[in-house]
């Protein structure tokens, strides 16, 4: 089950209808407590939708290739599943993120060790002079925890901004939120905005003010919902 293999399926959960008529997802918090309803596949589904792409982009940037990124998300939802089955998660003693931290640095080092011991085994251990050789095998150093923390940290902002803009998308219309999108995010400047989007610069300033003010509500939603 690859990262790149992540897609919505037709009996995910359908969350909260609105009177305008958008489904509110569930919430972090809600659906991780529902994992402990193991024959509930949609929730897993959805936990893996949430989480997946973000640890697989925590492992790249951690230094490790795709295919080993892809390991690290598979082994590492196992080792959630199976520590959420046993009860190991216990919110009293920290956060689900530093948890889930903890969960995925673990598979990453497992990766670099991989790596050390594959190289190892390839090569001499030691040169024409008869002398170790240790240099090759010691530049894969296992990532450093402020090292990594500072990526967790970082990619943990991009997803809960990632996961607001796909709520916010739902809450505005559909050209405020191509202005917004591509005026905010793609960082496109005013007169590009206007010929893209054949709108004024009038329309350009008001999309970013209103879509703005529902961006900033929904990123404090998903922030107070943390475990």
């Amino acid at each position: 089950m690859a990262a790149s293999d992540t897609k919505t399926s037709s009996d995910a959960p359908k969350g909260k209808v609105s009177k305008s008529g958008y489904v509110q997802p569930a919430t972090r918090k809600s659906l991780i407590e529902r994992l402990e309803r193991w024959d509930d596949r949609a929730s897993w589904d959805e936990f893996y939708r949430t989480y997946a792409t973000f640890v697989f982009r925590v492992a790249c940037k951690a230094g490790l290739n795709e295919m080993e990124a892809n390991d690290v998300v598979q082994e590492t939802f196992i080792r959630v599943a199976k520590n959420l089955k046993a009860g190991k998660f216990d919110k009293n003693k920290g956060s689900f993120k530093a948890w889930l931290m903890n969960q995925c640095r673990w598979r990453i080092i497992d990766q670099f060790r991989g790596r050390s011991k594959d190289l190892a085994a390839s090569q001499p251990m030691r040169n024409a002079d008869g002398e170790r050789r240790t240099d090759v095998i010691e530049n894969f150093a296992d990532p450093k925890a402020d090292h990594l923390e500072r990526i967790w940290t970082r990619e943990w902002s991009s997803n809960l901004t990632e996961l607001a803009l796909r709520a916010v998308k739902a809450k505005v219309s559909p050209l405020q939120y191509q202005i917004f999108y591509s005026y905010v995010v793609k960082e496109w400047g005013v007169e590009k905005v206007k010929e893209e989007l054949e709108v004024t610069a009038t329309q350009v300033y008001l999309a970013k003010h209103r879509v703005s003010r529902v961006m900033r509500k929904e990123v404090e939603r998903l922030e107070s919902q943390e475990l």
